[in-house]
């Protein structure tokens, strides 16, 4: 590492990317903040089910989760053209790159609120500072400007953006582990596996087999690919006597 990267502030740094699994080979395009926002704000929630009627003088009933809705990041960040934060090498660059307030912020759209032309809308986003990572989805963005030039170019804007957490389908099928065959399961084949052992697994019956291989459009159950992903969708309630 140089001495000039050695003590150079770490700034934060959204990447964009054209599919959910943000492989490197998805990358699009990034771009580092000219300040770091002063504060971070995440937001979760847990949301329980509508309460029912209750009888008179009793003490309650007990809350039913629904589901976690994914959480959301929310911060403020400067772009400014006018130079005062700038000197040496670094003011230099912008001059000859022919940096403006104007380009930054039209670069901050096209990485994550227009549509990519390639996937038909908006990039997936990975926000990264320090040890801090968040994969995510632009939600809001609100552009104030505090400063122009002669021609009305804006000098200063403050962007006021809010990112709702996004994760693949992958990733959160495995944190969930969840074991209830009422729910989706996504599970990853093995060296070994076959279908009516993995419907054994998730329902509790094997019988299920021909469903879940119509589903996934399987031409051959009988020969899974290690490394294949399989969705296994909730079974009917008339199914329900099936499970054993």
């Amino acid at each position: 590492m140089s001495l000039l990267n050695l003590f150079k502030l770490e700034k934060l740094r959204i990447e964009g990317f054209k599919a959910e699994g943000r492989g490197a080979s998805d990358f699009v395009g990034e771009m580092e903040l000219m300040f770091n926002p002063t504060t971070l704000q995440e937001k979760h929630a847990v949301t329980y089910q509508s309460a029912r009627i209750q009888a008179i003088n009793s003490a309650g009933k007990p809350a039913l989760y629904s589901h976690t809705p994914p959480g959301d990041l929310s911060f403020q960040f400067l772009l400014d053209g006018t130079g005062v934060n700038f000197m040496g090498v670094e003011q230099l660059a912008r001059t000859i790159s022919g940096a403006s307030v104007k380009k930054d912020i039209a670069k901050f759209k096209k990485l994550c609120l227009e549509m990519n032309g390639d996937i038909h809308q908006p990039n997936f986003l990975k926000i990264s500072w320090g040890d801090f990572k968040f994969s995510c989805r632009l939600a809001n963005l609100d552009i104030t400007y505090k400063l122009f030039d002669e021609s009305g170019d804006p000098l200063r804007a403050d962007l006021s953006v809010k990112f709702v957490k996004d994760k693949s389908a992958k990733t959160i099928a495995l944190e969930s582990d969840k074991k209830s065959p009422d729910l989706t399961h996504l599970r990853t084949v093995k060296a070994g596996d076959t279908l009516p052992l993995l419907c054994k697994e998730i329902y509790g019956s094997s019988a299920h087999y021909l469903r879940v291989a119509a589903d996934n459009r399987l031409d051959d159950f009988r020969n899974l690919v290690p490394g294949q992903q399989l969705r296994f969708a909730p079974l009917p309630r008339s199914n329900d006597p099936a499970r054993g």
